[in-house]
């Protein structure tokens, strides 16, 4: 019975959080869409048939999905194959311009029909609303439950490792890496293993004496807070516990912290995806819903702070997805638009369709692959 509803609890916390950053997402959509007046037939959160939804005074049905995978804003004018499961019933017997040539008030409302600018920015929004979205969450709960501080200084070094081999010392307070100024003992638990193993120059202030130190982080095989299996590259340092606490901003100062934040997300995020294109790294770090399932129930488990930034960094991940130059994904309409920049007309229709269905193959093997992660993991 306990671990049914620690399914159940996992799956609803899932829902929510897939479902907060869709909306997000797809709001950015329908707001940049609205503002340059085209007509939003749906909003949908979640594919497939409709589970309940009701109708605003402009036309647009709002609805949940009964697939909680992704959602769609269906635009008029907007080809269909760019929002899989996009089809909606009340639209079924409409003509679509394909078949007929638009009126002229049509045509002022239709996706198809608006400047290649105004396109751009309605597929653009998508992904720059999540990030709006997360740097508005670090904004709050910087200044209302605080920023975790604890000072750079190495409390103990772990006997045969990295550090020990470097020379790393007790009392030794830990300035820089690389040349990046290193504020927080929390900045060296997430430096060290973007790292991946390479070796790393060490800044570090030893009395009165400021010394480089090469150090070279071991791959260890290790379980987070929550038990999962993990490989990760570390130092074999701990904290000295000496902490500044939970530090709360002002305004001025959470709002700068959020932006450098999310920076922080987006480029680590970058930085794992190249080591795992180059081979530095594996492909068992890459998750699917299953994994993101059990990390929201975990995040959930652990307070209502901790999920609420889970799904800041959930955001963050599905702005950048979002934005890979491939066909079906915003950043592969972008690149569409892109070429039509370069040639001054659009690509073929038909070309244009081949694209978005090698587009969705390409998402659905991935989709496929990181679920087996997924399970492999499990």
């Amino acid at each position: 019975m306990e671990q049914v509803l620690d399914i159940s609890f996992t799956v609803m916390n899932f829902i929510i959080a897939l479902s907060v950053v869709v909306f997000v997402h797809e709001l950015g959509h329908f707001l940049v869409a609205r503002w340059n007046k085209v007509r939003c037939d749906s909003f949908s959160i979640g594919f497939g048939p409709e589970l309940v939804g009701f109708t605003d005074r402009h036309g647009t049905r709002w609805k949940f999905s009964l697939i909680p995978l992704g959602g769609y804003v269906k635009m008029f004018g907007e080809a269909d194959i760019a929002n899989p499961g996009a089809k909606d019933n009340e639209d079924e017997d409409i003509e679509t311009e394909v078949e007929r040539e638009m009126t002229p008030e049509e045509k002022a409302i239709s996706f198809k029909y608006k400047t290649l600018g105004q396109r751009s920015a309605i597929v653009f929004a998508g992904p720059a609303v999540n990030f709006l979205f997360a740097i508005l969450v670090f904004f709050v709960m910087f200044m209302s439950v605080g920023r975790p501080v604890t000072e750079p200084i190495v409390g103990s070094v772990v006997e045969e490792s990295a550090a020990s081999e470097a020379g790393l010392v007790a009392g030794d307070r830990i300035l820089a890496i690389d040349g990046n100024e290193i504020d927080r003992f929390e900045d060296l638990q997430r430096v060290v293993p973007l790292g991946n193993g390479a070796p790393m120059r060490l800044t570090v202030e030893r009395g009165e004496d400021v010394l480089d130190i090469v150090a070279v982080p071991r791959i260890v095989e290790e379980t987070d807070a929550f038990g999962n299996p993990q490989k990760r590259a570390l130092l074999g340092v701990s904290s000295s516990g000496e902490t500044r606490m939970m530090v709360r901003h002002n305004p001025v100062s959470a709002l700068g912290l959020a932006i450098s934040q999310t920076y922080i997300v987006v480029d680590g995020t970058f930085v794992a995806v190249g080591q795992i294109i180059s081979g530095q790294r594996g492909t068992e770090d890459l998750g699917g819903p299953i994994r993101i399932a059990k990390f929201s129930g975990q995040a959930a488990k652990s307070g209502f702070a901790n999920f609420v930034i889970f799904m800041a960094i959930l955001s963050i991940n599905l702005g950048i997805i979002n934005l890979f130059p491939v066909p079906l994904l915003d950043g592969g309409h972008l690149l569409f638009y892109a070429i039509e920049a370069l040639r001054g007309r659009p690509l073929s229709d038909q070309a244009q369709e081949w694209g978005l269905r090698f587009g969705l193959v390409l998402v659905l093997s991935l989709m496929v692959f990181v679920t087996w992660n997924d399970i492999l993991q499990l």
